[in-house]
């Protein structure tokens, strides 16, 4: 029997783009293991780290955490998912970081969400919150039943500044500068594979038939898709 080759997958898109809802579907259906920068990032600067701390102080200074500290981390976390299929999701976010990537293992595809951003302004800008509580709500998908009012408490909802329009331009514009020469890297190699559209679950089919080109779904669900849940695919 031939043995597949391992599956070695970068996922990108911006904040906002669905990139939580995909990730978790690919995790579920193809069995791969998901490599997050941002929760390895937050793992070692919970339990205080030598990389962690470094990388604390240059996030408090409101700096971009060097090349060279996130290649380190996150390909130290590699070395031990050497025989497993993978999914690198938040990095690399510089060409310096795909190319650190490069030396180290090769690449077989870049999924690249390509959701409008005037779609992502749209959701995230939608999002409300209860701070007391923690409610969520989401003025086009589960708005309160009175406007700015929380359903149990009647006490106002708050937008966190991640949400307003002004913070969520400046966020989206700052992915689209720092990450567009990475997406032109992969895509001169012939790597990149760009899913477009405005909805997760409208993507998500075409995403997970060019995988199962690549894996087998693991799932035990006969179903080609998995369930549609329509407040995560809209909103991670």
């Amino acid at each position: 029997m031939v043995v597949p080759p391992l599956l070695r997958a970068v996922i990108m898109g911006p904040p906002g783009s669905g990139k939580g809802t995909v990730s978790a579907r690919i995790i579920k259906h193809f069995g791969v293991m998901h490599l997050s920068s941002g929760d390895l990032l937050r793992d070692n600067m919970q339990k205080k780290t030598e990389v962690g701390i470094l990388a604390k102080s240059y996030i408090d200074q409101g700096r971009l955490i060097p090349d060279d500290i996130m290649t380190q981390l996150m390909l130290n976390e590699l070395k031990g998912l050497d025989r497993y299929n993978w999914l690198l999701d938040g990095f690399p976010r510089t060409v310096a970081q795909a190319k650190a990537l490069d030396q180290e293992c090769h690449i077989d595809t870049v999924i690249d969400l390509d959701v409008p951003f005037e779609t992502i302004k749209c959701r995230l800008t939608a999002r409300w919150i209860h701070p007391a509580s923690g409610r969520v709500y989401n003025l086009e998908f589960s708005p309160p039943k009175v406007q700015g009012i929380d359903d149990i408490t009647g006490e106002p909802l708050v937008q966190r500044d991640d949400d307003k329009p002004e913070t969520v331009s400046k966020r989206l514009q700052a992915y689209d500068a720092q990450t567009k020469p990475v997406l032109e890297y992969y895509r001169e190699k012939g790597l990149l594979k760009s899913f477009s559209g405005t909805e997760t679950n409208k993507i998500w089919p075409h995403i997970y038939a060019f995988l199962q080109t690549k894996l087998p779904d693991v799932s035990q669900k006969k179903a080609a898709t998995p369930e549609i849940d329509q407040t995560s695919a809209h909103l991670s």
